[in-house]
């Protein structure tokens, strides 16, 4: 080489080493570590604060490294080798600690070219195996792979209890034109903390929890801890099964819970339950309730309580309030166990604005849109996914199936879409961006939602996923290639605003109201509904389920009575939130539990049993269930008797013929002989009816059943004269 070749390389090794000094440099592994320059050895480490670094190479006596650079920068020539691997360094600190640790610029990269491909293409189903953190082995030395997506920053570094939280000592690589920066730290394990340092292209620093971090620590600390799960989950048989479920046709019961405030421990400062606590407590109470599933309010890491996990700072990690990753494990295989399926609430519409979390993550708007007209929500005060940019669909498309591969999850029950799918949500005329064709329809968003759903569907069968979605969108839980967005079920808002809005106004007012029973079943089989009464509804000066009935105290448990038998009998899948089984009289509070002291009055005991015994029935008689979403399984027998505030209809298993009819009286006045046509002559047993003595009723009824007369009405050759008691529900079978 000429010599003024040689001042040429070293002119540029020399900008390199005050790039990486500067701790701007995109590929540190290129100047730290060994490498051969011409025909030399040479290795450098850079350990700000060190008095001394020793080489310490298998085999041969300790090598002192001299200091290039007062900033830390220590430097060696290795005569005669041309590979060292595995070699150490032997750090020395003034105040005459030392440690001894593999150099982390001496591995290659723990992502391939095709990791990197298929993660800008958004078709990496596995994304969270390959960024975040990572206990693994390379080339037979244990340590931890690092990897996070700051396109932007000029510089990443890993922080954290392994190296004093200083940056300057683990930088970090980019991979080609990826974006995404990469270490393997030896030595490090499980259960240490760490985040992010970036440098931004204006210089400023920020301090980043991880993205793709699997645990995080208590809130309100904020550091990414190292986890690596060690859980065997014993599900087989549930999965194997699930797998062959066809949920439309099958039995669906939710209760919904939130951890928090299900059960405290009062003598124990009134804590929550742990998550390891709840799985065999909440399983055994929901087991005896007869509910097929729960729905747990989102358990995904959150900074603030208050938010009760609808505004995600870890879409990875579930929250550390109530024990580790492998507990929640542990809590849905118990469910499992137990014969219930569990649904997680998830939340991919928008994430918090602490700094310490995705919000311009590299000192831009990475996940979120840069123009607050498409960026910021106003209602929530949040960010907005940008659903246009790959990485960020590829980013919640590998949170949905981590939840549903790497937890077992039964299903995702997904919030606010309508905030997702229109762009002028929550906003007045001049806040929002028109899409490409000058319509409302947030169209990234939309396609976003239909992969999706494929992808999951395709991924884990026999999964649910359910949108809360609040308008009349057409075709959510219609599959993609029929033009849906191709969820599996939705929420019927619809009909949970209508239903309230009937029985919360005193009965006087009813006859004037009477569409808000009927109206839903207009549109009741152009989705598979939920039907949902859930924790919205009694926040916020809503008041409670009970406190919303109208009347005294009896009355107000007859009404609340009536409203579940007339659920449970509807088309479409139940869900309550929970301690409405009980009758909870104040609004609900995350922060206390739920009053179960209530249980001590007879009344709240009968509530509590009526639940129990509405899920059991249910469960039992596939008429109320097989054909929620075909208008075979639904016939109204009286829908027009608005000024005795009484319907009457009847449902059908189409696969049987198997029929039960429901007849609710919602006055507060006794209806004697009241005539129902019926389909067929014999004896119509009475099997549930909400003013039974049993379940804190004046046990006014029809001694057991009744026995059609030959009398035409409804359409029908036959009827039943029955005697209804004041606000309540009656069922019978049909013969």
């Amino acid at each position: 080489m000429k010599a003024e070749q040689i001042g040429s390389s070293a002119t540029h090794r020399e900008r390199e080493v005050e790039r990486l000094l500067a701790f701007e440099h995109h590929d540190p592994h290129s100047i730290l570590g060994a490498h051969l320059e011409g025909n030399r050895l040479v290795v450098r480490a850079f350990r700000p604060g060190a008095s001394r670094v020793d080489l310490i190479v298998p085999g041969d006596a300790p090598r002192p490294m001299r200091i290039r650079d007062a900033a830390g920068l220590f430097e060696v020539i290795v005569e005669g080798r041309v590979s060292i691997f595995p070699y150490q360094f032997e750090i020395h600190y003034p105040d005459g600690n030392s440690i001894t640790t593999y150099d982390p610029y001496s591995f290659m990269p723990t992502l391939g070219d095709l990791d990197l491909h298929l993660w800008g293409e958004q078709k990496d189903d596995r994304a969270y195996d390959k960024l975040g953190s990572h206990v693994r082995e390379m080339s037979g030395i244990r340590g931890v792979s690092f990897a996070v997506w700051a396109p932007n920053a000029r510089g990443v570094s890993v922080v954290g209890d392994f190296n004093r939280w200083d940056g300057r000592v683990h930088m970090m690589r980019t991979l080609g034109s990826s974006g995404v920066w990469e270490i393997f730290i030896p030595g490090v394990g499980p259960g240490a903390n760490y985040k992010y340092e970036i440098r931004t292209r204006d210089g400023n620093l920020l301090l980043k929890s991880d993205p793709f971090a699997q645990r995080m620590e208590v809130p309100p600390a904020t550091a990414s801890i190292v986890c690596e799960s060690k859980y065997g989950f014993h599900d087989a048989d549930w999965l194997a099964e699930r797998a062959h479920r066809e949920w439309i046709k099958s039995p669906i019961s939710i209760y919904e819970v939130h951890l928090g405030s299900w059960r405290r421990v009062p003598e124990d400062g009134s804590r929550p339950l742990t998550y390891r606590e709840m799985a065999s407590m909440l399983g055994d109470y929901v087991t005896s309730m007869g509910f097929t599933h729960v729905q747990l309010m989102p358990v995904m890491e959150h900074p603030f309580s208050g938010s009760w996990g609808y505004q995600v700072s870890g879409y990875f990690a579930p929250t550390s309030r109530y024990g580790s990753p492998d507990d929640l494990r542990y809590l849905i295989d118990e469910m499992h166990r137990r014969g219930i399926g569990v649904i997680l609430d998830w939340v991919p519409a928008h994430f918090p604005k602490d700094e310490f979390s995705l919000g311009r993550f590299d000192g831009t708007a990475l996940f979120e849109h840069a123009d607050p007209r498409q960026g910021d929500h106003p209602e929530w005060g949040t960010y907005i996914f940008n659903y246009g940019r790959a990485e960020v669909r590829n980013f919640l498309t590998a949170s949905a199936l981590y939840w549903l591969g790497e937890f077992h999850a039964d299903g995702l029950r997904v919030d606010a879409v309508a905030s997702m799918i229109y762009l002028d949500y929550a906003r007045r005329e001049g806040e929002w961006i028109p899409n490409a064709f000058g319509g409302r329809e947030n169209l990234d968003a939309i396609s976003f939602l239909k992969k999706l759903n494929q992808d999951v569907y395709r991924l884990n069968p026999g999964i649910m996923m359910i949108a809360e979605e609040s308008t009349a969108w057409t075709g959510v839980s219609r599959p993609v290639f029929m033009g849906g967005l191709g969820f599996g079920f939705k929420w019927d808002m619809g009909w949970m605003h209508d239903t309230l809005e009937y029985f919360t106004l005193d009965p006087i007012y009813r006859r004037y109201h009477h569409r808000d029973l009927t109206f839903g079943l207009l549109y009741a089989w152009s989705e598979n509904f939920v039907l949902p009464l859930s924790h919205d509804e009694v926040v916020h000066g809503k008041r409670a389920m009970l406190a919303k009935m109208p009347g005294d105290r009896l009355q107000q448990f007859a009404n609340q009575r009536a409203l579940f038998a007339y659920m449970w009998a509807r088309s479409g899948k139940k869900m309550i939130f929970m301690g409405q089984e009980v009758g909870q009289w104040r609004e609900w509070d995350h922060d206390s539990s739920i009053d179960w002291n209530l249980l001590e009055y007879p009344d709240h005991r009968e509530l509590q049993v009526l639940v129990r015994d509405l899920n059991r029935i249910y469960r039992d008689e596939p008429a109320l269930w097989e054909a929620d979403t075909d208008p075979a399984g639904f016939r109204w027998l009286e829908a027009d008797d608005a000024d005795s505030n009484t319907i009457a209809f009847m449902r059908v298993a189409p696969s049987t013929g198997r029929r039960i009819i429901c007849v609710g009286n919602f006055s507060p006045v006794m209806r004697s002989r009241y005539r129902v046509g019926v389909p067929v002559p014999g004896y119509y047993r009475e099997i549930l009816n909400t003013d039974a003595a049993a379940y804190g009723g004046t046990n006014v009824g029809n001694k057991g059943g009744v026995e059609a007369a030959a009398i035409p009405w409804h359409g029908f050759p036959h009827s039943i004269a029955i005697d209804m008691p004041p606000l309540a529900v009656i069922w019978f079978s049909v013969p």
